[in-house]
This record gives structure tokens, C-alpha cells and sequence, in this order.
């Protein structure tokens, strides 16, 4: 079986290399000082690559342009990447993730997957780990559901 990990989609404000800090529910920043090495959706995606031939359990897992015969592909919509810093200042990732059958369109299973983690101290470097942890995180579960849908 062989799947396909699309680019996932994102609201513009994080659709980019900036760190989105959110000072309040209602407010969004970007992190000075700092940033990611590409898009984040591009980052996703690769990571979500990664993750999924880690697991051993496809025939293949590419990107679009790779030349895979597809089964199935890993839709996803990055719905919150940043730090929340009213109340408990934490790192929180969200992704809604489709599982589409590629031969006929039908969405096989579509889920909502969620992690946060607390901050470790202050600054740039804080900030970027608690991400790493929660997007781990999320990369896990998403992991296990896939494996277990297809």
C-alpha cells in the first residue's frame, strides 16, 4: 500500500516561516528573533513523511511528484501551531487530518488531533521545544490512526 502525504492548508497568518505567538486569544504575533527553516505546511508535511516511512508499514510514502502508484492520501489542514501565552503559557498544535481513498475520492476516516505542552523556561529556544514536543506529539497519534485506517 502506498500513501501519499498532500501539503497541508493553513489560514495565511500561519502559512508561513514565522512563529505565531498569541499574547492573548485575541491577538497574534510573530516570534522575533526567530523562525521555522521553510513554510510550516511544507515543514508538516515533510515531517509527517518522515514519521509515516518511519513506521515501516507502507509500501511507499511520498509527496505529490514522487511517482507513487497511490492508495490512499493524508490530507491535512493545520488549524492552530503556536504559543498560547494567556493563562499558562503553552505550545499548542492542531491538525485535522482526512484520510482519502485516491482511486474513488471517499473519505475512508477524518479526525482532529490536538497535543499541548508546557514551557520549559523563557525565550526563543523555549518556545521552539515546547512546539517540537507538541507536534511530536500529534505526529504520534497521527501516526497510529493511520496505520489503524488503512
Amino acid at each position: 500500500m502506498q500513501l501519499l502525504v498532500a501539503e497541508p492548508t493553513a489560514l495565511k497568518t500561519i502559512d508561513s516561516e514565522n512563529i505565531v505567538i498569541r499574547p492573548t486569544g485575541a491577538t497574534l504575533e510573530y516570534l522575533k528573533g526567530a523562525q521555522w527553516a521553510d513554510r510550516l505546511p511544507r515543514l508538516v508535511q515533510a515531517k509527517l513523511v518522515e514519521a509515516l516511512q518511519g513506521s515501516g508499514r507502507f509500501g511507499g510514502v511520498g509527496k505529490p511528484g514522487e511517482g507513487l502508484a497511490i492508495d490512499y492520501q493524508l490530507a491535512t489542514e493545520v488549524r492552530a501551531f503556536g504559543i498560547q501565552l494567556d493563562g499558562t503559557p503553552r505550545a499548542e498544535v492542531r491538525l485535522h487530518v482526512k484520510l482519502l481513498n485516491d482511486r474513488n475520492g471517499v473519505v475512508r476516516a477524518e479526525r482532529t488531533f490536538s497535543a499541548e505542552a508546557a514551557m520549559n523556561g523563557t525565550g526563543n529556544n523555549a518556545y521552539v521545544a515546547a512546539l517540537d514536543r507538541a507536534f511530536a506529539d500529534v505526529t504520534r497519534q497521527i501516526v497510529g490512526w493511520t496505520l489503524g485506517s488503512t
